[in-house]
Order: C-alpha cells, then sequence, then structure tokens
C-alpha cells in the first residue's frame, strides 16, 4: 500500500479461515469467511490516511461508477446477493455503496478507523469487509443459518429461521451482509480489531488475502 513503511509490512498477521455450515457450502459453493485481528483502537484517522482517501476521490468517476457492476469481483457480489434473496439495486453492496457516497459527497470524506481502513482495502480490491472487537469474540468466525428462537443481541425481534449470520462460537455476531449484534462492534472501548472478509464464488483468494492485509496494514501503521 502507497504510504505504508516497509518496516511494518511484515506486521500483519496471516489471515485464519473460518467455517461455513456443510448444508450452506453444499447450497452455495465458494463461500468463505477469514479475518485478521489487530492491535488497533478506534479514532480519528491519521493524515496519510486522509491523503490515500483523497487519491481514491480523484481516481472513482462516475464513468467508473457506472462501469463497476462489470468488474468480475463486484459483480460477483451482485450475483450472490440475487441469490440469497436480497436487491443489490436497493440493499447495496460494500464497494457500490462507498462509490455512490463518494459521487454524492463529492470525495470519499473521512469516517475515522476502522472505518477508513475498511473502506480503503474495499474500495482498491472490492471485497465485502466487516469489523468486530476482536476481544468480545469467542472461538472462530463462521457463516451458518439461524436456530430457532434465534435472535441477533441489540434486535427487537427473533430472526427468521434460516437467516444467514456471521457468528462465534456462541452467537451470531452479526447478519452476513447487514447489521452487526449489540455488543460486538469496535467502539471506543475496542483495543484489538478484527477485521472479517465474506467471499462468495467469482472473489478469488488472492484478493481476499490483499484485501485483509491492506486493512490491517493501515490499521497497524496508524
Amino acid at each position: 500500500m502507497a504510504g505504508l513503511p516497509a518496516e511494518r509490512m511484515g506486521w500483519v498477521p496471516a489471515p485464519q479461515q473460518g467455517w461455513v455450515a456443510p448444508h450452506i457450502a453444499s447450497e452455495f459453493p465458494g463461500l468463505g469467511i477469514a479475518w485478521v485481528e489487530v492491535d488497533a483502537k478506534p479514532g480519528k484517522s491519521p493524515d496519510a490516511v486522509r491523503r490515500r482517501l483523497r487519491d481514491l476521490s480523484d481516481r472513482t468517476y462516475g464513468s467508473q461508477a457506472i462501469r463497476l457492476r462489470e468488474r468480475p469481483i463486484p459483480w460477483a457480489y451482485r450475483v450472490f446477493y440475487r441469490q440469497i434473496g436480497l436487491d443489490p439495486d436497493r440493499t447495496r453492496t460494500p464497494i457500490e455503496q462507498l462509490t455512490l457516497e463518494r459521487l454524492h459527497d463529492g470525495g470519499f470524506r473521512s469516517k475515522g478507523l476502522p472505518a477508513d481502513a475498511l473502506g480503503i482495502a474495499i474500495v482498491e480490491t472490492g471485497v465485502a469487509l466487516r469489523a468486530f472487537d476482536a476481544d468480545r469474540l469467542e472461538g472462530d468466525l463462521c457463516i451458518r443459518d439461524t436456530a430457532p428462537g434465534e435472535s441477533l443481541a441489540g434486535g427487537s425481534e427473533e430472526m427468521l429461521r434460516g437467516t444467514l449470520t456471521i457468528a462465534d462460537g456462541r452467537h451470531p455476531v452479526g447478519l452476513l451482509f447487514g447489521a452487526t449484534a449489540e455488543g460486538y462492534g469496535v467502539d471506543q472501548a475496542s483495543r484489538r480489531i478484527a477485521v472479517a472478509a465474506v467471499q462468495v464464488k467469482g472473489v478469488p483468494q488472492i484478493a481476499v488475502e490483499e484485501a485483509l492485509w491492506m486493512a490491517a496494514a493501515t490499521l497497524e501503521a496508524s
């Protein structure tokens, strides 16, 4: 990543690979989850990260946004959204949402860390990323559907049976593409951040690793 000191590059940990419930993996080949954990806390983004956002803004135009859907990785997420019943023209994929915000705001506005670190990696690679408080997770992350009576912490209603979630060893910590469970997101008390990538069919492993490395390196260097 431009601007990252060379001596810090080797500090980013190798991604951990989560598991997918067998019946879900059978229905959706290529679905996967991987994550890295880094010592970092939320806060204002440093100047180097803000410059990176400005550089990305200068390289992102309206014509590029129109062609975005033709790129293999953004297209792969759109296809998967439709497979699970989401309309990608209403519920935007992460990279499309960020691109639309850039066009609306005239640039990628800094939202602080870790949001800026994830945003940079998403825009550069197209890979869908999430952030959780690593110290509140228990066990490996996985993708599974909900059990009867299960609800998302902080949610007011029981989730429909079969809802796809990201879970740790105890509970769902977020919808696969959507809300994060209360108590598992990054807040001012967080000191260790888990950056997770959701992989779908058509998204190469090397892109997942690059996205995780890029986001983690930005957090490590901040």
